[in-house]
């Protein structure tokens, strides 16, 4: 499977390449991340457990960093063991692009699966890993951007009042 893709990051290229190398962000971050810790400055041990369609599984593995050009980016490899339901391994190539007080981050991503959960059919796992790889992003995105301002809440008696006529009107 290969998979390519951006996202743009409301942070500095030096901040955005500090949490994809931080694993209290990326614990956060990954779907179904149960563990992750840092073993040397470019090996961590993790565990996650995700669902396939009808297939649910824990997968261990190691994941190494290569290919290290701060803040322009690396190389991110991994193999993980999931039992009976099968093994994943892959990579990505990840590129840092500065974009005013922004960064555009480019990946390119390649995987392999093997064992039970490989029977599920190309459709199914490359729809699965779109959809961890948007929401581990969105996530990403949330916490090393900058939180939107809240606007100041209408109490619920002030709102009560007017009404959803009043609000309407107030929210023109």
């Amino acid at each position: 499977m290969e998979m390519n893709g951006t996202q743009r990051i409301e942070a500095s290229r030096e901040e955005v390449y500090a949490a994809l190398n931080d694993v209290d962000v990326l614990r956060q971050c990954i779907p179904g991340c149960e563990s992750i810790e840092k073993t040397s400055d470019t090996e961590m041990n993790a565990k996650v457990t995700l669902r396939v369609g009808p297939v649910k599984a824990s997968f261990t593995g190691k994941v190494t960093l290569s290919d290290l050009d701060p803040p322009n980016g690396y190389t991110i490899s991994g193999e993980g063991s999931g039992g009976m339901a099968g093994f994943a391994k892959g990579g990505a190539k990840v590129d840092l692009v500065p974009d005013g007080d922004a960064t555009i981050l480019n990946y390119a991503v390649s995987a392999e699966i093997g064992g039970k959960i490989a029977q599920l059919g190309s459709r199914l796992i490359d729809g699965t890993a779109k959809k961890l790889a948007g929401e581990f992003f969105t996530r990403f995105s949330e916490i090393v951007g900058p939180q939107p301002v809240a606007e100041e809440p209408v109490s619920e008696e002030a709102s009560v009042k007017k009404g959803w006529v009043g609000r309407l009107r107030d929210s023109l």
